[in-house]
């Protein structure tokens, strides 16, 4: 354990390089911080929190920045998250009920405002609606050659893909193409809409079938998404605005990762447990996450667990006020979820 003293200069070199990224000397302390210290006893005690491995000193600069043993002792005996603001309170609550119509759009909408509350990348994963029934097919013209087909879920679940339209099809045919397959389907689960009723629907449709093939793949990705999970994520660009990340060859393989939806799932997965789980630098198990940190919160509702969320960004990110969130969010997002019944 740090005694009393290297303690508090440890906390204030965190706080100011979190809020500057920029390395922090013993004078900005000495004039920033009342504790009573001359700036030589603070480089003293700065010179022995280096050499016990709780910061580091940049070539380029005479002050120094936390390291991630240093962060750890931050995070673990340091840190006080404040109290989440009315304010805060109040853009979260507005957000749900502004933006928010179904569970698709809880998971997709809280992932974003949790990117804009903390600046950072969010990112959640949650099963895709379980017993879900099929609700119905709708095309939904684009323009001329276009048209968007969506299936809905009676949970509210929409998977959809942008389709051509092949040449001389009409407003009319996309209407009873969707028809067809409302008739036959709407009410079924999903584990109940097998390679047979495909085939008995395309046998009452013979027109075009390459537009009732289209439709009906948009079936299968829904199909495929059902029972399975499904990764949410905001904020990428909020990388672009780190310090941290400047450097094109280091944010590249950051945001290709950030593609690999199973990996995602994978990291996600990594810490389930209770409560809010911090993990900084090397102690993430993948290479492509090293140089950042996560906070992450498993949610459940009745005991069942119905997503992990997470911020990733830079070490030098702000543990407490994104704690803070997460666990906001941890007490409340099982009432959100419960409205639109999942």
């Amino acid at each position: 354990m740090l005694d009393e003293r290297k303690q508090k200069i440890l906390q204030a070199i965190v706080d100011d390089y979190i809020s500057s990224a920029e390395p922090v000397g013993s004078r900005s302390i000495a004039r920033k911080h009342s504790m009573g210290l001359s700036s030589a006893t603070i480089r003293n005690e700065m010179a022995d929190l280096e050499a016990l491995g709780y910061l580091e000193q940049p070539h380029t600069s005479a002050g120094r920045v936390p390291s991630p043993k240093g962060y750890r002792f931050y995070v673990d005996c340091l840190l006080q998250p404040p109290k989440i603001s009315d304010r805060e309170i109040a853009l979260i609550t507005n957000w749900y009920e502004t933006k928010v119509k179904n569970i698709e759009q809880v998971f997709q909408e809280t992932v974003k405002m949790v990117s804009r509350m903390t600046r950072n990348v969010s990112l959640m994963v949650a099963p895709a609606p379980a017993k879900s029934l099929f609700k119905y097919v709708q095309f939904l013209p684009l323009d001329e050659r276009r048209a968007i087909v969506v299936v809905v879920t009676d949970n509210g679940f929409v998977e959809n893909k942008v389709l051509d339209i092949p040449e001389g099809t009409s407003l009319h045919d996309l209407q009873e193409i969707a028809n067809c397959i409302n008739n036959r389907l709407a009410g079924l689960s999903f584990d109940m809409i097998k390679t047979s009723l495909f085939k008995e629907v395309r046998q009452d449709i013979m027109a075009n079938p390459l537009l009732f093939e289209t439709a009906l793949s948009v079936l299968r990705q829904a199909l495929a998404v059902e029972g399975g999970e499904k990764v949410y994520l905001g904020g990428t660009t909020q990388l672009l605005n780190q310090p941290e990340f400047r450097e094109v060859e280091k944010i590249k393989g950051l945001l290709t990762m950030l593609e690999e939806e199973q990996l995602l799932c994978d990291i996600l997965h990594m810490q389930d447990g209770e409560g809010v789980v911090v993990t900084i630098g090397r102690e993430n198990k993948y290479s492509g996450i090293q140089d950042c940190s996560m906070v992450q919160a498993t949610y459940r509702v009745e005991g069942q667990i119905i997503g992990t969320m997470a911020v990733l960004g830079p070490t030098r990110m702000e543990y407490g006020k994104i704690i803070t969130v997460l666990e906001f969010m941890h007490r409340h997002l099982g009432e959100i979820l419960k409205k639109y019944k999942l």
